[in-house]
Formats: C-alpha cells, structure tokens, sequence
C-alpha cells in the first residue's frame, strides 16, 4: 500500500546512541520523546524497543492515549508526560506515567489529590518560561511559592524545574537563559534544603550548546524526539555536526499518477485554494510534472519533503495530491513509478499519525 513510510529502526538506535553517549559526557541525561511513533507491533513498541537498545532509559511522550498503550503492551521504563497534563486526565497520569511537567497550581493540587488516593508518588518537573511563551512560569515569585507548595505535598515529588526553547517562540538556548534556569533551581534549592534531580534545559535545540561545550554546567538533562528520530534540524537548520547522526531514518514513498506537460503558472484570477489561502507562482514556462498519490492530508505541508531524485522539486499540492517539477529529474520517471522522500520533523509527525500511510519498519 502507499503511500508507504518506511522506518530504519537501526537508525533510530545508532541515534539514540550518539546523542545519549554525547551528552552523558557532560553528565547529562536524555528522555527520549516517542510522540511521533503511535504504531505499534504487537507486543512490543518498535521505536521505544530501538531507542531503549540505544541506550535512552527514559521515555516521554506528550499523549495519554499513547502512555497507556505503552504499559498496556508491557513496557515497564520510565515514562514521562511532556505536555502539561489536562485535568481530564490525571487518574490515568498517575496510573500510567512516572512523572510529567508542570506549571498550574490547581492541577498540582489536583495532581497530589489522586496520586494519595492511588497511593503513588508522581514526580513533578516544574515549567519555566524564559521567553519562548509557551508552557511554564514566568515570574520568580510565583515559582518559589510553587515549588515550595509542591515539595509540601505528600503524593509528590519535585524532581526539578525545567524549560522550552525554540517550539513556538523559536527563542535560541543560550547561556543566559539556561544560566537562569540554573540560577532559580538553585535558588529553589537553597529554600527547600536540598538538590535538585533534574534541570531540563529543553528539546533538540539545545544539543548545539553541548556539541560546543558551552551548556551551562548544571544542566543535567534534555527531552530529544527530532535529533534521535530524524536528525535534520541540528545539521542543516543549526548548521552543527554531530558526527554519527543519520538523517534517513523515516523515508516517504509515493506512486506516480499523472505525467504531463503544463503550464507553471496558473491561468485566470488567482483567488485561494482549499485551505483558504492565496498561493504564489513563479512563471517558468511550461515544465514536466508528475502528480504523486501524496498529499496534505498525508504529510501536512509538502514543503516538508525531500525527493531523493536529484533535479526534482516539491512545488505543492492538495489533500490527496503532490505536484512535483521533474523538467530537471536525473533520473527517467515513468508513470506508476515509486517516488522516495526524506522527511522534516513536522512532515514526519504527520505521516505516522494518517490513516491512509501505511508503515514498514526495516531493520537496515
């Protein structure tokens, strides 16, 4: 069936690998974030199994429904929630998930409610926004006020405090804003009498710091899904290498439907298209192009595709339908030809989670 996502599960563990060996060298520890791998093989979770062979002891994922089906199918590691929980769900949180991260009193309050009543001890990450505006506390005083609360109560543990750089803000982890973060663990330290376990100095976007040595010291642990998983970003987004790292761990295949010569810009009034907005061309005369059974209900947005045939380009497409430019193919086309694409994390995120991509994991 295609379209068809094929899954380098060796990939995936020799990433795994390379950034938990990189960052165990500076006594930092990895949670390796699964969220976009909600398929699973009978009694086991292929991409948490290759992760864990690679060295990842701790998993995260930002999905209950997923957490739950990870114990359900027998994986007994630790697991952390990485999205702030829904009030919804805290009896499955506290039934399913070791820890999670947190930045709403009420739900703490909540949250150790249900862990007694479970009689379990949740471990609690405390958010702090240091200027991305996504989750977390902003103001000091109401972190200290927090985080002494939280120490208070009885069916939770504070396990640290922790940050998101770059997801929506797409604000750079540096060493003055992970300096900070340092600077108010400690200082929660010096009020409750004891240390920290955890300072999460954020995602991905902070490997950068630590290939260059320049990761504040006491930061002492990342939550990573793309630099594992597909491992782009840091070599063409940061421009940094982390030597090892393979990028061709996720490849989209897709079949050739229509080949035709046509125009490269469209006649008549250009108004919006499906998805309400107005696109822009640039006219290029008449070129080659093939369609490809692949499309925005598949993969999201298409700009997130790489052909893997030198010369050809992803000019856009619909739903169910993507327009390739193949004037410049190195390679002959033919019409039911199988097309192969690499895959940005975002275009990655998608494909695994459609009803209509099928999935083989190979071992190679």
């Amino acid at each position: 069936m295609y379209p068809k996502l094929q899954i380098s599960l060796k990939g995936i563990e020799n990433n795994s690998r390379v950034v938990s060996e990189l960052c165990k060298n500076q006594g930092i520890a990895i949670t390796g974030v699964v969220k976009s791998s909600n398929s699973y093989e009978e009694s086991y979770i292929p991409i948490a199994k290759a992760m864990k062979k690679g060295g990842i002891e701790s998993l995260g994922d930002s999905r209950m429904k997923t957490i739950m089906r990870m114990r359900e199918l027998g994986y007994k590691g630790e697991i952390m929630l990485i999205r702030i929980p829904m009030i919804s769900e805290l009896e499955d949180l506290v039934r399913y998930a070791d820890c999670s991260l947190n930045s709403e009193r009420k739900t703490l309050e909540l949250l150790n409610q249900e862990a007694l009543k479970q009689r379990k001890s949740h471990g609690v990450v405390l958010m702090v926004d240091l200027g991305d505006l996504r989750e977390g506390i902003e103001e000091e005083e109401e972190l200290m006020e927090t985080a002494r609360l939280c120490e208070e109560m009885e069916g939770l543990e504070l396990l640290g405090i922790g940050t998101n750089l770059g997801c929506y803000g797409a604000i750079v982890p540096d060493e003055k804003n992970l300096g900070r973060l340092v600077e108010l663990a400690e200082k929660i330290e010096a009020m409750i009498g004891r240390r920290l376990k955890i300072i999460s100095g954020g995602a991905t976007s902070t490997l950068p710091l630590i290939v260059e040595g320049r990761c504040p010291e006491r930061i002492n642990h990342l939550r990573v899904g793309e630099g594992i998983l597909v491992g782009r970003d840091i070599a063409e987004i940061w421009q940094v290498d982390i030597p090892g790292i393979r990028k061709d761990n996720y490849i989209i295949q897709a079949q050739v439907i229509e080949l035709k010569e046509k125009f490269s810009h469209p006649l008549g009034r250009i108004f919006v298209d499906a998805f309400g907005k107005t696109p822009t061309y640039e006219d290029r005369g008449r070129r080659k192009r093939a369609l490809v059974a692949l499309g925005k209900r598949d993969v999201g947005d298409l700009d997130g595709l790489t052909p893997l045939i030198e010369g050809v380009e992803v000019m856009g497409g619909s739903s169910d339908h993507g327009i390739l430019d193949i004037e410049d193919a190195k390679e002959e086309i033919n019409l039911g030809d199988i097309l192969s694409f690499n895959l940005y994390y975002g275009a990655m995120m998608n494909s695994i989670e459609s009803c209509s991509v099928s999935i083989e994991y190979r071992e190679d």
